[in-house]
């Protein structure tokens, strides 16, 4: 490893055992942003994709934001184990602060601060003073804190276009971390802050609208348990392709319409759009022969 990727991946080290002081769970991060650790269920899940998913219970590493930790004994045993990282994510919606990540994007071309600017006019809120994570395309990562009780999910341009929001199950990218497109580091007076509680009326937005009944996994059968908790388990790059296979093994099995509610529920809760969910379990229908 080149030196000055080792002197990335100390540099990494340290801050994110800074983090952990603060209460905030961390693990590694390539330099492509994702888990440093590879699954090391990789191989049991092409022999049996539907099989239940493992959260770290198996006592293995590798089981991505599952692996979070503020014990410094642990963190230093997860960098240990991945030389090459260069960062670090902060795990969402664990105790004590309950992180919610407001990931305003500058990629897609949108205005993505205005639309928050909107947003909190129309609704009445507004943003407190925190913590903010500036990143190397230009965007921001707004850093709030949310009730204990509540779960809010990953979403991506629910909110609006460009705002992607990072709750229980996802991760933020940690200030201090290094990246194929560069670095990410806190805004000028906002390092020291703690994460402000999250506005009622933003917090109101984040969570999915009520829904009306649908037949629940439970009455499709194992099976059809099986398929929602293979999407629920999927990282960033993996959430299309595994609600895809999944809805096109619940029309085989003649579940797909009774199971198509849970599975966008699912994919909801990966960070897939409810249209993109929808277009999706739509063309796997299609593609089985069946109409959507």
């Amino acid at each position: 490893m080149a030196t000055t990727d080792r002197q990335a991946t100390t540099l990494a080290l340290a801050h994110a055992l800074s983090a952990a002081e603060r209460g905030l769970a961390v693990i590694p991060l390539s330099r492509t942003k994702l888990p440093a650790l590879r699954s090391p269920h990789r191989d049991d899940l092409d022999a049996d994709p539907v099989g239940v998913p493992c959260h770290g219970e198996c006592g293995r590493l590798g089981h991505g934001v599952y692996d979070a930790s503020t014990d410094p004994a642990r963190i230093r045993e997860l960098f240990a184990a991945a030389p090459w990282a260069t960062g670090y994510g902060i795990a969402c919606g664990l105790p004590p602060h309950h992180l919610i990540g407001i990931d305003l994007d500058t990629k897609s071309g949108t205005d993505s601060s205005s639309a928050l600017r909107e947003l909190a006019l129309r609704h009445l809120f507004t943003i407190p003073e925190t913590v903010v994570v500036l990143t190397p395309s230009g965007g921001r990562h707004l850093w709030l804190s949310g009730p204990p009780d509540v779960v809010v999910p990953n979403s991506a341009s629910r909110l609006a276009p460009g705002i992607d929001i990072r709750g229980a199950g996802g991760y933020l990218v940690g200030p201090g971390s290094r990246t194929d497109h560069g670095l990410y580091g806190a805004a000028p007076a906002t390092a020291h802050l703690a994460p402000a509680p999250c506005p009622p009326s933003l917090l109101r937005l984040l969570l999915p609208p009520p829904r009306s009944h649908h037949p629940t996994p439970t009455s499709t059968g194992q099976h059809g348990q099986g398929l929602v908790q293979f999407v629920l388990a999927a990282h960033e790059g993996q959430r299309n392709t595994r609600l895809f296979w999944a809805a096109c093994r619940a029309y085989e099995n003649d579940i797909g319409p009774a199971l198509t509610e849970p599975l966008v529920e699912a994919a909801l809760g990966t960070g897939l759009t409810e249209r993109e969910a929808r277009a999706t379990i739509a063309s796997a229908a299609r593609m089985t022969g069946h109409r959507p």
